[in-house]
């Protein structure tokens, strides 16, 4: 009898087993824990995880679905998460002459596929982005950007990448650019939305910030990761990034208003 009571209160006493760890949402700031001047999106495959899409040839102009698995490091499709900037995943396109950006968000089947429509308007080679937040085999989160080159067939005529400016004009706004990225040292990046020259106030959060800003580099289109700001600066969109080398980079702002998202791009020189 001693002896069944002492288990019978063991059992009771014991902690229950560890639940899996459930994604949750990351701090927008932190851009999934990338560090600042980390390039992603330059091969199919990066720590452990594979991007598998069931095609890559597309039809100029031409909708249609595009779908893809996210591998894990035991080939099987991961179907676990973390939301970052209030999405799941993030899929980035631009074609190689860094013309062309689209910024979308697909949905997950049970499966792990996830899908979405997708058309490149033109013909050429285009890189496909997927920027998501997982978690590793020790259960740590795992910020991974992969990406695979998509090719539409026809006559490709390249666009030449725009001059450096510090303006861009969009929706009868114009957005100031202010500061500058240096290689290997992480510098404040403003963004200021006016109109008729006065600076607007209305912003809205889009994906959980003030604006969202994509940087690709020119040459091998590597995608680098930058950290927002939650808040508004002195009324400007701020970010934090440094540039891993010099060269020409091309910077994509998409900002919200009366519930519109609008985009504007700049080229950017690194000495």
């Amino acid at each position: 009898m001693a002896l069944l009571l002492g288990f019978v209160i063991a059992r009771s006493t014991a902690s229950p087993p560890a639940a899996a760890p459930a994604p949750t949402a990351i701090p927008s700031h932190s851009h999934g824990g990338a560090t600042a001047g980390d390039l992603g999106g330059l091969s199919l495959s990066a720590a452990g995880f594979t991007l598998s899409p069931t095609t890559t040839t597309f039809a100029a102009g031409a909708t249609q679905p595009f779908a893809f698995r996210i591998l894990g490091p035991d080939g099987k499709p991961v179907t676990r998460f973390v939301v970052n900037h209030e999405k799941l995943m993030h899929l980035v396109v631009a074609r190689h002459d860094l013309s062309g950006f689209q910024h979308l968000h697909p949905e997950m089947a049970p499966d792990g596929t996830w899908s979405i429509p997708l058309a490149l308007p033109s013909p050429g080679i285009w890189r496909i982005y997927t920027d998501f937040v997982t978690f590793d085999a020790t259960g740590a989160q795992a910020p991974v950007t992969l990406a695979v080159d998509a090719t539409v067939a026809g006559d490709y005529q390249p666009v030449a990448l725009p001059a450096p400016a510090r303006t861009a004009e969009v929706a009868g706004m114009t957005v100031a650019m202010e500061g500058t990225p240096a290689v290997n040292a992480t510098q404040p990046l403003s963004l200021r939305v006016l109109a008729s020259g006065t600076p607007v106030t209305d912003l809205q959060r889009y994906l959980g910030t003030y604006g969202h800003l994509v940087v690709l580099r020119d040459g091998d289109l590597g995608y680098l990761h930058v950290h927002p700001e939650t808040e508004l600066v002195g009324g400007a969109v701020k970010f934090w990034l440094s540039a891993p080398s010099s060269g020409r980079y091309r910077l994509y702002f998409e900002f919200q208003r009366a519930g519109q998202v609008h985009r504007v791009e700049f080229t950017v020189v690194v000495p």
